[in-house]
C-alpha cells in the first residue's frame, strides 16, 4: 500500500482510505462483521478510516471507536469523521455554525472513544452561516486539540476558493483537504475541483468511485434491472434503462466492462484502479459493506492503468463529463430554491 501526504499537513494516508456510510442500520447492522472488515483494511495496509456523524445516526462512529479501541493502535490510525447533516428533530441539530459544531465535535468524540479526530470534515456547504464563522470554529478546536486538520466535503471549486481567500484575509486556519466524488462515470471534478485542490495545496479524498452500484457489473445493458430492491428501489428514475441518460451510462458500462476483460480484470477492479491515477487524488475511499466486497476492492490495489488504457477511458467517457450524478452531491440554492432564479411576475417581462 503506496502512503501519501495529506494536504500539506504531513499526515501520511494510504492510497484507499476505508469509508465506512454502510456500517450500521442503513448498511450492514452486524457490529462483528464490521470490525472484522475494518480490522482487514488495518491489517492489509490501509491506515486511514472516515465516517461521519450522520452515517446510522452515529451508529457507524460508535462500531469504528470500539473497533479501534480494541486493537489498541490507535496512533497509527488516521481517523476522520464529519459534520453538517442534520442529527435528530428540531432547529440548531446540523449545519455548520459555531453553536453546532462546537457540540457535533463532542459527540464524535465521545461515540470514537478518543481524545481527537485527525481530520475534521464539513460534509457540505451551509449558505445559511458565514465560512468566516465555520473556519473560526474550526481553528478554535485545532487550538484545543480536539481536532488536527480540517477540511471539506463536496463543496464547489468557487466555494473552495471563496474559503481560501476568506482563511487568508481573516488569518484563519484553512481547508486542507477535499473530498468530491469521482468515477468513470463522475469526472467533472477533472475541470474544476481537481485543478483548484492541485493549485491550493490540498488533499483530495475521492468517493464513490463504483458510482452508485453501476460500476459493480451487476446493472448490464439488455439485461432486466429489478428496481424493487436495493439502489434501484431507492431512486428507480436514476436505474431505468428506458431513460436516456441510464441508457448513456449503461453503454459505457459495456465498454469499460470489455476493457476491463482485455486487462485481465474486473469492472469494480478497473473502477477503483482510476481515481487513484489522477495526480491531484490523495486518497480513494472504499465503502465496503461486506467483507466480499472489500476484498474486491483491494483486488485493484496493484492495477496500474498505463496511458494506453488510460486513453482508451478518455474515448469511452471522456474528460470532465459527468454522465452519473452522485447521490447527495451538493447543489447550490440558487438551482434547489426556484424564488432565487425567479423574478416576481410582474417584474418578468422586459417591456
Amino acid at each position: 500500500m503506496r502512503y501519501r501526504a495529506l494536504g500539506g499537513t504531513g499526515i501520511e494516508v494510504s492510497a484507499y482510505c476505508l469509508g465506512t456510510m454502510m456500517f450500521g442500520a442503513i448498511g450492514n447492522p452486524d457490529h462483528d462483521d464490521c470490525a472484522r472488515i475494518i480490522n482487514t483494511a488495518l491489517d492489509r495496509g490501509i491506515n486511514f478510516v472516515d465516517t461521519a456523524d450522520i452515517y446510522s445516526a452515529g451508529e457507524s462512529e460508535e462500531i469504528v471507536g470500539k473497533t479501534l479501541a480494541a486493537r489498541g493502535d490507535r496512533d497509527d490510525i488516521v481517523l476522520a469523521t464529519k459534520v453538517h447533516f442534520p442529527m435528530g428533530e428540531g432547529p440548531g441539530r446540523g449545519g455548520n455554525s459555531r453553536r453546532w459544531i462546537v457540540r457535533a465535535v463532542e459527540e464524535s468524540l465521545r461515540r470514537l472513544r478518543t481524545d481527537r479526530i485527525d481530520l475534521y470534515q464539513v460534509h457540505r456547504p451551509d449558505h445559511t452561516t458565514d465560512i468566516e464563522e465555520t473556519l473560526a470554529v474550526l481553528g478554535d478546536l485545532v487550538r484545543a486539540g480536539k481536532i488536527l486538520a480540517f477540511g471539506c466535503s463536496t463543496f464547489p471549486a468557487e466555494q473552495i476558493v471563496d474559503a481560501h481567500h476568506v482563511a487568508g484575509r481573516r488569518a484563519l486556519p484553512r481547508f486542507r483537504t477535499e473530498q468530491p466524488p469521482y468515477s468513470l462515470l463522475a469526472r467533472g471534478i477533472e475541470r474544476d475541483v481537481l485543478p483548484v485542490v492541485q493549485r491550493l495545496g490540498m488533499g483530495a479524498l475521492t468517493w464513490g468511485p463504483l458510482a452508485g452500484g453501476f460500476l459493480t457489473g451487476r446493472y448490464r445493458k439488455d439485461r432486466p434491472i429489478d428496481l424493487t430492491t436495493g439502489r434501484a428501489a431507492l431512486n428507480p428514475g436514476r436505474f431505468d434503462p428506458a431513460l436516456p441518460g441510464t441508457a448513456a451510462k449503461l453503454d459505457a458500462v459495456e465498454a469499460f466492462t470489455a476493457l476491463a476483460a482485455d486487462l485481465g480484470r474486473t469492472l469494480p477492479e478497473l473502477a477503483t484502479a482510476f481515481p487513484p491515477a489522477h495526480p491531484a487524488v490523495t486518497s480513494v475511499i472504499l465503502g465496503p459493506r461486506t467483507m466480499e466486497q472489500l476484498e474486491s476492492a483491494l483486488g485493484a490495489a496493484d492495477l496500474v492503468l498505463d496511458d494506453a488504457t488510460l486513453d482508451r477511458i478518455d474515448a469511452i467517457v471522456p474528460p470532465g463529463t459527468d454522465l452519473y450524478r452522485a447521490d447527495g452531491a451538493w447543489q447550490p440554492p440558487s438551482l434547489t430554491t426556484p424564488a432565487l432564479r425567479r423574478r416576481p411576475l410582474p417584474d418578468r417581462p422586459a417591456s
